[in-house]
């Protein structure tokens, strides 16, 4: 049984979910809707053979099987059906299962390296889409190739520099432009079958398993290039919190699907006709009075398939932030109406270096595609570990059911993954080397935090006995309410050394821990847990999903809050800041892990501006935390 979102599906009005099914396709599906401007294209040169239809009708049919097995069976019908209260994605799997499991490396492991090589990936979807497009250009003013690359990079360096001030408007032009798109593929695929109908013999899976072990291992190789069909399949889960599961289906089974196996259909009839395949066989569909509106049309759709790449790797990151997988980032919120039109600059830059390098270095969509797909399938093998591991603890399959669907998936992916490997010195190593530094950030980053909350934990105080001490100490309560910023329930760090250095305390004292539970919101009658320990002292915990934002302002605003008559007028943050140093003896980090640490501590954003404390009432104090 599925957990979370089929509620919510069942909640909205037909025209509401309609409307939904619209928005999806200019977010959802712009990755994947325009994967056939390379994905014939890049088959037909891996399989090195003068293009017999026995060899067009295999690929063809290798394609269309690969759509419905992966896209439509596995992430359709089986991914999205797991979700973590409404939300998709491998890291939102990773969390739902680590909640039931505290100690789970290799299910933490699965979801993380996913996720890391999600990013590696998705640098490589805006070169290799806009690259694909304005190629189109070859086929109307041949001169022009020499000017192909700077015009994608200067579409590329546009695209990320307008990313902060929000897609929240140009994302209403989204769903009509892409839908306008796949109605025309779907055209031009129909006009394409027409020139030879009998290309739809390759519904029929012999065709792609005859082909597969017609010349050994040279042919099983081609998988590589038949996997660029299916590369934006892992949207279709991880933008399933944004639009719900029945939109998405409406959008994938009513329009996208049909129209992406009517395209490869037509672009394979072409083929067999005796078109001519020097060029792009995409555009060899179109007529010649229609390619430069089609290829504008194409242009536009591929910076939609870029925007949609961008949005969910902020999205991503931010998932990772709050799960404690990443350092603190400035966040912009640069839409009321949308929690997840979000901006996050350093990602932004990062994405747009790599992007740019790659289009800079691979200098085509042929070269690229050698380089693309490679991290996306070690992507869909993780996920398919943990739908496996979903079947049994959430479905509660029995251990033959889940291996043979799970093994099933699994076969597909593993061949995909083997033939991809070919890629590594093509290019592959690229995603693959971005992906192992973005895993390696989570690591220490996770790991530091850890080594540094056990330092300052180490000695924690009951709060009882610390009051004792003040008490015994005689010293002064002034007026006001002290709020201390704290990872433990004991007595904050932070607390202790102020009252150590100041000597005074504050007559109302509120201990305050933030703490992100491994699902995405929390309902806002269950945000606080207020527990009084003694006059005047209470330890609140605040609870925060992993797609939430928390707002430490907005907890005094709190009913819960408001019911214990704090003196409000005076209100003072007290939070620390840790200096990372060397640690004496066996247990400390290695050097350059502490140094990495040290330097993300030091240039995170600042725990003021991220938990949205109001600046002119904070007291920093720093402290030295050896790790």
């Amino acid at each position: 049984m599925s957990v979370g979102v089929q509620s919510e599906d069942e909640g909205k009005t037909t025209g509401s979910i309609k409307l939904l099914a619209f928005g999806a396709l200019g977010v959802v599906f712009g990755d994947i809707g325009t994967s056939p401007l390379y994905t014939l294209k890049t088959v037909l040169f891996l399989s090195g053979e003068a293009p017999s239809p026995e060899l067009i009708l295999g690929l063809l049919s290798l394609i269309f099987w690969t759509l419905v097995i992966v896209t439509s069976l596995k992430y359709a019908m089986f991914a999205m059906r797991i979700d973590n209260r409404g939300e998709g994605g491998i890291l939102a799997l990773m969390s739902l299962l680590v909640n039931k499991k505290h100690s789970r490396p290799l299910v933490i492991f699965a979801g993380l390296f996913g996720a890391a090589l999600i990013y590696g990936d998705g640098a490589i979807t805006p070169a290799i889409s806009v690259l694909s497009a304005l190629e189109g250009m070859n086929m109307i003013l041949p001169e022009s190739k020499p000017y192909i690359v700077p015009i994608t990079i200067v579409i590329l360096v546009s695209l990320f520099a307008i990313q902060a001030i929000g897609t929240s408007r140009i994302g209403r032009l989204f769903g009509p432009i892409m839908a306008l798109w796949f109605i025309v593929i779907a055209a031009l695929g129909i006009w394409g079958i027409a020139q030879h109908p009998a290309v739809l013999y390759a519904l029929n899976p012999l065709y792609g398993i005859h082909f597969l072990f017609s010349e050994g291992f040279s042919s099983f190789l081609v998988l590589g290039g038949v996997f660029l069909c299916v590369t934006g399949a892992e949207a279709l889960y991880a933008d399933m919190g944004h639009f719900g599961k029945r939109p998405i289906w409406i959008a994938w089974f009513g329009l996208v699907f049909p129209s992406l196996l009517l395209n490869y259909a037509g672009q394979a009839a072409l083929i067999l006709s005796g078109a001519d395949v020097t060029q792009n066989i995409f555009y060899r569909l179109c007529p010649s009075w229609m390619l430069i509106p089609l290829v504008i049309l194409a242009t536009l759709a591929t910076i939609i398939a870029s925007q949609a790449i961008i949005s969910g790797a902020f999205s991503m990151t931010r998932q990772a932030i709050q799960l404690g997988w990443l350092p603190r980032l400035r966040i912009k919120q640069t839409s009321e109406e949308s929690y997840g039109q979000i901006y996050i600059g350093s990602i932004n830059w990062m994405l747009m270096i790599v992007t740019v390098f790659l289009t800079l270095f691979f200098k085509s969509s042929d070269n690229l595609a050698a380089a693309y797909g490679i991290a996306v399938s070690f992507t869909m093998i993780m996920t398919t570990g943990l739908l496996f591991v979903s079947m049994r603890e959430i479905w509660r399959w029995n251990l033959p059911a889940s291996l043979l669907v799970a093994g099933i998936f699994f076969i597909v992916d593993l061949s995909f993954l083997i033939a991809n490997m070919v890629k590594i010195l093509d290019g592959g190593y690229i995603p693959l080397l971005f992906a192992v530094v973005v895993y390696g950030v989570m690591l220490v980053w996770h790991h530091g935090v850890k080594a540094a909350s056990h330092i300052i934990n180490e000695k924690t105080l009951p709060v009882l006995d610390f009051l004792e001490e003040v008490r015994q100490n005689e010293i002064p309560r002034v007026p006001g309410t002290a709020i201390f910023l704290t990872r433990s329930g004991g007595t904050p760090a932070v607390m202790r050394w102020h009252v150590m250095r100041n000597g005074s305390l504050h007559a109302q004292v509120l201990s305050l821990n933030i703490f992100v539970d491994n699902i995405p919101r929390v309902a806002h009658n269950e945000r606080l847990k207020i527990t009084q320990i003694a006059p005047d002292f209470w330890h609140v915990v605040a609870h925060y999903g992993f797609i939430e934002q928390p707002d430490v302002a907005a907890i005094l605003g709190y009913q819960e809050v408001r019911d214990l008559k704090l003196d409000m007028e005076n209100v003072t943050y007290y939070m620390g800041h840790e200096n990372i140093i060397r640690r004496e003896g066996k247990q400390r980090l290695p050097a350059w892990q502490r140094h990495v640490f040290a330097f993300m501590v030091r240039n995170g954003v600042h725990v003021t501006d991220y938990y949205r404390v109001p600046s002119d009432r904070v007291i920093e104090i720093s402290r030295q935390v050896p790790v």
